[in-house]
């Protein structure tokens, strides 16, 4: 076998290889946005939840101000 077989043998195995990893790296970006979409929805979720706390204690105080100034 000649250098340049060998030359042609080494840069073959080198495309196999970026081919495998070019085809590998796009299921992981698909998996990577479905895992980053579900945390945005879990997110907005935590967050909802915790703006209606938040309005349910505002309207908790407003209660207790109103039954203080009613008497």
């Amino acid at each position: 076998m000649g250098i340049a077989d060998q030359f042609k043998d080494k840069a073959q195995e080198l495309a196999d290889q970026a081919k495998k990893k070019t085809n590998e790296g796009k299921g992981t970006g698909r998996e990577a946005r479905g895992e980053g979409r579900e945390r945005a929805q879990g997110a907005s979720q935590r967050a909802s939840k915790t703006s209606q706390q938040g309005r349910d204690r505002a309207q908790g105080a407003a209660d207790d101000t109103r039954e203080r100034f009613d008497r």
